[in-house]
C-alpha cells in the first residue's frame, strides 16, 4: 500500500509541473502586435537579401548576361551607348581593378573609366597624428580623368562611365596596362600606363583606332582630369598655402592658379598641369603641348582651424587633337615627392614647380642654398645641418657686416660735425645738405656705405624664406622638441585659438624672437648715434625705437604655424649676427683710430666725389639756384 501511494504522489506532483509550465507558456505568449513586427523584420531581411543578390548580379549583368554575339542585346544597348556599346558586351564590363606598382608607387587602375582610382606612395608617411597610413595621392574617388566622346549619332558620353578591357604585360622589368574603350573587335580608345622599376613616373599614352567611323571628329576631344587633395602634412594652413596648381605654357613659361576659392587661369601651349600639394604632387605631361587648358582652384579649407580631409579643388580642362579622325598624345604622369633634387633628375623642367623665388633669390636658392644644404644633410641630424648651414653663410657674410658696421662708426664719429653743421644752417636746409656732403666727401666717409652691405645681406634672407618651407628633406624630420622640422614646433597646446597666431605655442619662434630683440637692441643705438635726424625726414630714432619691440612680436605671430626649421635658421643667424658684432665691437674696430684716421683726411685734398654724390649735389645747386631766382 506504501508504494502504491509514493506512486500517486509522484504522478500528481508531475501534473503540477506540467500545468505550471503551460501556465506559464500561455501567460508569455506574444501579443498580436509582437508577431505582426516580426513578421515584418523577417519579410524586411528576405528583401534586403534578395536586392543584395540583385545588386550582385547587376554589378556583372554586361557580362553575366550579354555575350558579343547577342545581336537583342547588343540593338539594346546602342540605344544609350551608340557604337561604344561594343564594351558592354565584353567579360570586361565589371567593376574589377588592376594594380602595378614598384617600389615607389602603388596605382590602381579600374576598368569602369580605365583611369587610376589609387596612387600610394610606399616609402612616405601622412603626418605623425595619422602615423602607420602611407601617403595616398589619389584614393577613394577623390579623383577622376575623363574624355567626353560626341559620336556621329550626336550622343555625348563620358569615358568615366563606360569598360575598359586591361591587358596586363611585361617587357623585361616594365610593367605594360593597356586598356582599352572598345567599339568593336578593331575599334577602341586605349590608355597605355607604362611602369619601370624604382620610378615615380608613369608613362601614359593615349591614342584611338578606328574611331573615326564612331567619332564626331569636328573639334577635338575634351579631356577633364579633377582632384580633391587630401591633407597629409600637419599644419592645415601651412599646407593650404603651398597647394596650388602649377603649370607650363608658351615655349617654357611657368605660372600658377591663384590661391582662393573659384580661381581660374586659361593658359595656351600647355607641357604640363602640375596639382601641387605642400611636399607631394601629381603632374600630367605632354610631348604634345595642349593647345588650350582651364585650369581651376577652389579653396576647401576655409577656416584652417578646423580638423579637415581635402584642403583643395583642382580642376583640369584640355582639348586633344585629333588627326585623320584619330587621337595619338605620349604623355606622362608624375606621383610623387615634391623634391627639387628628384623632379630635377628627370630634366623636364618640372622642379620649377617648386617655389623658390624669381630673380636672385631663386639664383641662391638653386647655386647655393640647395647644393650647400645637401652636401651637409650627408649623414648627419639635419637640425645640426641647419645650424652648420647657418654658420657657413653667416661667416660668409660676416666681411660684409663689417663693412656695415665700420661704416656706422665713422658715421658716430663725425656726428658731432654734422650737429653743428645742423646748427649753423638750420634756417637752410639745402645749405646744410650740401656742407654735409662736402664733410662727407672731406672726411673721406661715403654715407651710403652703411646701406649697401644690408641690401645685399636682403637676397638672402628673402631667398632663406623661401628655400626651408619648400626643403622635402626635413618632413617629419626631428630636432629636440621638434618631431617635424617642415611644420610648427608645438610645446604646448592653447585651450582656445587667437586670431593670426593660433592654437598652440612653438618655442623656436620664441627663441628667434628674443636673438631678433637682442640683436636689434644692440644695433640701434649705434645707427641712432651715427645717423642725425635730418629736417624735414622721419625722426628714424623713434622708428627704431619701436622696431625693436614690433619686429620680434611680428616674429612670434607669423612664425608660430611656420617651418620649425625656418625658426630655427633665423634663431641661430641672429645669435651669430650678435657675436660677429660683438666681437666686430669690440675686438676689430677701434674708435679712436677711425677719429684719428677722419682728423688725417680732412687735412688732406678732398677726393674728388662719385658719381652719385656728385649727382646729388648738382641736383642741391640747381634748386638753391631756382629758389633764388624766385625770390
Amino acid at each position: 500500500m506504501e508504494e502504491k501511494k509514493l506512486d500517486l504522489n509522484s504522478i500528481i506532483g508531475m501534473l503540477l509541473i506540467v500545468g505550471i509550465f503551460f501556465w506559464m507558456m500561455y501567460q508569455n505568449k506574444p501579443s498580436e502586435a509582437q508577431l505582426a513586427a516580426e513578421k515584418a523584420k523577417k519579410e524586411l531581411v528576405a528583401k534586403e537579401a534578395q536586392a543584395k543578390a540583385v545588386a550582385a548580379k547587376q554589378a556583372v549583368a554586361p557580362a553575366a548576361v550579354i555575350t558579343p554575339g547577342d545581336s537583342t542585346q547588343l540593338a539594346k544597348l546602342q540605344k544609350t551607348l551608340g557604337g561604344f556599346a561594343y564594351s558592354a558586351t565584353l567579360p570586361s564590363a565589371k567593376n574589377d581593378i588592376t594594380t602595378i606598382e614598384n617600389d615607389y608607387v602603388l596605382l590602381k587602375i579600374a576598368n569602369k573609366g580605365g583611369y587610376i582610382v589609387e596612387a600610394t606612395l610606399k616609402n612616405f608617411e601622412k603626418f605623425k597624428k595619422n602615423s602607420g597610413q602611407l601617403v595616398s595621392l589619389i584614393k577613394d574617388n577623390n579623383a577622376d580623368l575623363n574624355i567626353q566622346l560626341q559620336t556621329n549619332d550626336s550622343r555625348v558620353l563620358n569615358t568615366k562611365d563606360l569598360y575598359f578591357e586591361p591587358a596586363l604585360t611585361k617587357v623585361g622589368a616594365d610593367q605594360i596596362l593597356s586598356m582599352k574603350l572598345k567599339a568593336g573587335a578593331n575599334e577602341f580608345l586605349e590608355y597605355k600606363y607604362i611602369l619601370k622599376p624604382n620610378d615615380y613616373m608613369v608613362g601614359f599614352d593615349i591614342r584611338s583606332q578606328g574611331l573615326n567611323k564612331v567619332l564626331n571628329t569636328a573639334k577635338p576631344l575634351d579631356l577633364q582630369w579633377n582632384m580633391k587633395t587630401y591633407r597629409s602634412e600637419k599644419s592645415i594652413a601651412y599646407e593650404n598655402r603651398y597647394t596650388e596648381v602649377r603649370y607650363q605654357y608658351e615655349d617654357n613659361k611657368h605660372n600658377y592658379v591663384n590661391d582662393g576659392t573659384d580661381k581660374e587661369e586659361s593658359p595656351d601651349k600647355v607641357g604640363y598641369i602640375a596639382f601641387k600639394q605642400h611636399f607631394f604632387t601629381s603632374i600630367l605631361l605632354t610631348n604634345t603641348p595642349f593647345e588650350k587648358a582651364v585650369l581651376k582652384s577652389n579653396k576647401l579649407a576655409l577656416d584652417e582651424t578646423k580638423d579637415t580631409i581635402f584642403i583643395k579643388d583642382f580642376k583640369a580642362s584640355v582639348p586633344l587633337a585629333l588627326q585623320n579622325g584619330e587621337v595619338d598624345y605620349k604623355m606622362s604622369w608624375y606621383f610623387g615627392p615634391t623634391d627639387y633634387a628628384t623632379l630635377k633628375a628627370y630634366d623636364k623642367d618640372i622642379e620649377k614647380i617648386v617655389p623658390l623665388g624669381w630673380g636672385i633669390f631663386g639664383w641662391i636658392n638653386k647655386f647655393i642654398f640647395i647644393p650647400l644644404f645637401g652636401f651637409l644633410t650627408g649623414g648627419i641630424s639635419y637640425g645640426i645641418a641647419i645650424i652648420i648651414f647657418t654658420i657657413l653663410i653667416k661667416l660668409a657674410m660676416s666681411p660684409i657686416t663689417y663693412k656695415s658696421f665700420l661704416s656706422q662708426a665713422k658715421m658716430k664719429v663725425l656726428r658731432p660735425d654734422i650737429t653743428e653743421l645742423g646748427e649753423k644752417y638750420k634756417k637752410d636746409p639745402l645749405k646744410k645738405q650740401q656742407e654735409t656732403m662736402k664733410l662727407y666727401n672731406k672726411a673721406g666717409v661715403n654715407p651710403m656705405a652703411g646701406c649697401i652691405p644690408a641690401l645685399i645681406q636682403l637676397p638672402f634672407m628673402y631667398a632663406s624664406f623661401q628655400f626651408f618651407p619648400s626643403a622635402f628633406e626635413l618632413r617629419q624630420k626631428g630636432f629636440l622638441w621638434a618631431d617635424d622640422l617642415s611644420s610648427f614646433d608645438s610645446v604646448y597646446k592653447l585651450p582656445f585659438h587667437i586670431p593670426l597666431y593660433g592654437d598652440h605655442i612653438s618655442l623656436f619662434p620664441i627663441l628667434a624672437a628674443i636673438a631678433i630683440f637682442f640683436y636689434m637692441k644692440m644695433t640701434s643705438g649705434d645707427q641712432q648715434m651715427a645717423a642725425p635726424q635730418q629736417e624735414g625726414m622721419p625722426d628714424m630714432a623713434k622708428m627704431m625705437k619701436y622696431m625693436i619691440y614690433i619686429s620680434p612680436i611680428m616674429m612670434l605671430i607669423f612664425f608660430n604655424s611656420y617651418g620649425a626649421g625656418l625658426s630655427l635658421y633665423n634663431f641661430i643667424s641672429n645669435l651669430i649676427t650678435i657675436g660677429i658684432m660683438f666681437v666686430i665691437k669690440n675686438y676689430i674696430v677701434d674708435s679712436d683710430k677711425i677719429h684719428a684716421q677722419i682728423q688725417e683726411n680732412k687735412l688732406k685734398e678732398p677726393k674728388k666725389p662719385g658719381k652719385f654724390q656728385q649727382r646729388l649735389q648738382e641736383a642741391m645747386e640747381q634748386a638753391e639756384a631756382q629758389k633764388k631766382a624766385k625770390k
